[in-house]
């Protein structure tokens, strides 16, 4: 995949450092010369170009033109706006991702704006621990479809409404699916006769509106 990244401060390298290592093409622009300096020193040389990101020919010179992915995360929501508007409709980039900065500006990052995601950050965040507090020992791993989705984990503790019940008879959640259980370190394929045991490691991909009749499902009588 061909992506095109503005923005080098870490989250910008950060996430060039991980798409290079699952080997995709990647370009990385960042405007301050010493920051851009600094990043040829971490990532291979010719990933990392000097200019404005928002310049229609500095996007030109990184090779927007065959970009699939561009994702805007400068610490300016103003520049992130400016970039992909001109990703989508000045140069047709398949897909567009933005960082939103300032939850208040969230509104604005929209499709009509050329934003096929906003990631505010700090909603994210204030999100995820706010989950972790109301949702006992089950843990979020992953979140899928842009936080619709997630996909837990929770270890079974004595006493689990779950334990000994077959999981084809368990009263599951409908957009609920077990995933996978590890058990003794070794991971079970969760068929429908299998019987739940204290100490299995439970991951699930559920909604949002079901986490809470999953963790009660779990949880101990």
């Amino acid at each position: 995949m061909n992506v095109l990244i503005v923005g080098g401060g870490k989250t910008g390298a950060q996430l060039t450092r991980r798409l290079l290592d699952e080997g995709h093409r990647v370009r990385l622009i960042e405007c301050r010369p010493e920051t851009a300096a600094r990043l040829r020193g971490e990532l291979p040389g010719e990933s990392v170009l000097t200019g404005d990101g928002s310049s229609p020919s500095m996007l030109e010179a990184a090779g927007v033109l065959s970009t699939q992915v561009l994702a805007a995360v400068t610490g300016e929501d103003e520049a992130n706006l400016v970039i992909t508007t001109l990703a989508r409709f000045e140069f047709n980039v398949p897909r567009t991702i933005a960082r939103v900065n300032n939850p208040k500006n969230a509104w604005l990052f929209t499709p009509e704006m050329g934003v096929d995601v906003g990631l505010n950050q700090t909603d994210i965040l204030a999100g995820l621990i706010a989950e972790e507090m109301s949702m006992g020992d089950m843990m979020t791993l992953l979140k899928l479809r842009r936080g619709l989705y997630s996909l837990v984990e929770e270890k079974l503790p004595p006493g689990s409404k779950v334990l000994g019940i077959p999981l084809k008879d368990l009263p599951l959640p409908d957009t609920c699916v077990i995933a996978a259980v590890i058990r003794k370190g070794q991971v079970v394929t969760p068929r429908g006769n299998l019987v739940f045991e204290v100490g299995d490691e439970v991951l699930a991909v559920v909604d949002n509106r079901s986490k809470e009749s999953l963790r009660d499902l779990f949880a101990s009588q």
